[in-house]
């Protein structure tokens, strides 16, 4: 069956999905505390709660609306050598910045920060995994009338667990950082959520699973956020080509017998989603379901001018659901 610019249909037959599509960009919306202000240059200016923060973006292939006077007006820069340079970099703040503030989405209250990774301690553009798990959760309560099971593996400041687990799900949280770990705990205590049925576990992705599958134990819901790289708290090395396959079926056999979903966010920009989305089909081959993937985004404020906002891809993914 044939390939539009859009959509990839599956033939049945082979994949034994009831329907399986890529190129479908997802928008973050119900942000209140978020914003993309403007973008160009090789930079966007965005909104954090009170504060504004100018950060590298290398897709940012424009002009900015906004004068320059609103970017040098922000409250933090993050200066690199090169404008997508994975050398890192430091932040340039005013001397009023906290060291960390509240921010919320929905209702998880969480601290951003910002962080050695030019990131500010969360990424808001996955919010639109957040809302969609929210739902499936809540779904497969109504169906099957118990919590699902979740494994949220490197998980970082805990939103993703804790909006999940305000949806009704029992989930363990997996990140091999002590500090990320850390910053969970206190996302959870500022959203009242302490007697939420979470595991915090800080532990290398990868060997957890394998652990898991030897006790053969199984969850209902995978969520997957890995980095291009890293370390485990035993030294273990994570590369994305090479380890992210092997992941990939490990937790095809930690899907229980009712499956909820299998969410995967990949950062790494030399990776396409059609080789994503391919590894997850061919994984998952045979459970029926649902198969999606494209990118996620982020849409600049539309109120700074009377052009059409402008769109900057952040990440791509890949998403199954089973039913």
């Amino acid at each position: 069956m044939g390939l539009s610019a859009a959509r990839l249909i599956v033939n049945m037959r082979f994949m034994k999905l009831h329907y399986s599509e890529f190129s479908q960009q997802l928008y973050p919306n119900g942000w209140r505390d978020y914003h993309l202000i403007d973008s160009g240059n090789g930079q966007k200016l965005e909104q954090f709660g009170p504060y504004q923060f100018v950060r590298p973006e290398a897709q940012a292939l424009w002009s900015p609306r906004l004068p320059q006077s609103d970017w040098d007006n922000a409250d933090g820069h993050f200066l690199t050598s090169g404008q997508d340079s994975d050398k890192g970099g430091s932040w340039q703040l005013v001397e009023s910045l906290p060291e960390s503030w509240q921010m919320q989405f929905e209702d998880i209250h969480f601290f951003a920060m910002p962080t050695a990774f030019r990131h500010l301690g969360f990424f808001p553009e996955q919010s639109v995994h957040w809302q969609w798990c929210a739902a499936k959760i809540k779904e497969f309560i109504k169906i099957h009338q118990r919590p699902p099971r979740l494994l949220n593996l490197f998980a970082y400041s805990g939103i993703a667990s804790l909006h999940a687990a305000k949806a009704g799900a029992e989930v363990t949280h997996i990140d091999a950082s002590k500090k990320a770990i850390q910053l969970a705990f206190d996302n959870r205590s500022l959203s009242k959520l302490e007697n939420a049925p979470i595991r915090f576990i800080t532990e290398d992705a990868l060997q957890f699973v394998q652990r898991e599958l030897r006790r053969n134990k199984t969850y209902d819901g995978i969520i997957l956020d890995p980095p291009k790289y890293g370390r485990g708290p035993k030294n273990e090395i994570w590369q994305l080509h090479q380890d992210l396959p092997s992941l990939l079926k490990s937790c095809r056999h930690l899907l229980s017998d009712t499956p909820l979903f299998l969410v995967a966010t990949i950062y790494a920009v030399r990776m396409s989603v059609i080789s994503v989305h391919s590894a997850m089909a061919d994984n998952l081959a045979g459970l029926g379901g649902q198969l999606a993937s494209g990118e996620i985004a982020i849409i600049e404020n539309q109120q700074i001018s009377e052009k059409p906002p402008r769109a900057i891809g952040q990440a791509i993914y890949a998403r199954w659901s089973g039913f």
